[in-house]
């Protein structure tokens, strides 16, 4: 069983950046990959980032590229999404999530692609 605890959420005006972490802990974790994913209220949960857990290759939806960072720390089985420039429309419950399958661009940012969830953190961008 994997655990993921998601942190550094908050408000912030627009323009401004957080970072947020996600650690996970478990017997045996080694995944694949792990993505961020958002959801603001009353839509879909969506893809914003993921990251090849071995190689540290990275992916990122088109209305964060540019703004938004996503990076890893295997000794620490962390991972972070450093959010900077950021715009109302960010605003959303983040979450983390960790894959087993076999990393695959296309694939990644499929919420069915991860096995594990952490609970969320809020970010707020106030305009």
């Amino acid at each position: 069983q994997v655990q993921l605890v998601e942190s550094g959420g908050g408000l912030v005006q627009a323009g401004g950046s957080l970072r947020l972490s996600c650690a996970a802990s478990g017997r045996t974790f080694s995944p694949y990959a792990m993505g961020w994913f958002r959801q603001a209220p009353g839509k879909e949960r969506e893809f914003v980032s993921a990251i090849n857990w071995s190689s540290g290759y990275t992916v990122y939806t088109d209305s964060v590229k540019g703004r938004f960072t996503i990076s890893r720390d295997n000794a620490k089985n962390t991972v972070y999404l450093q959010m900077n420039i950021l715009k109302h429309e960010d605003t959303a419950v983040y979450f983390c999530a960790a894959g087993r399958g076999t990393w695959d661009s296309n694939l990644v940012s499929l919420r069915t692609f991860y096995a594990y969830w952490g609970q969320g953190t809020q970010v707020t961008v106030s305009s």
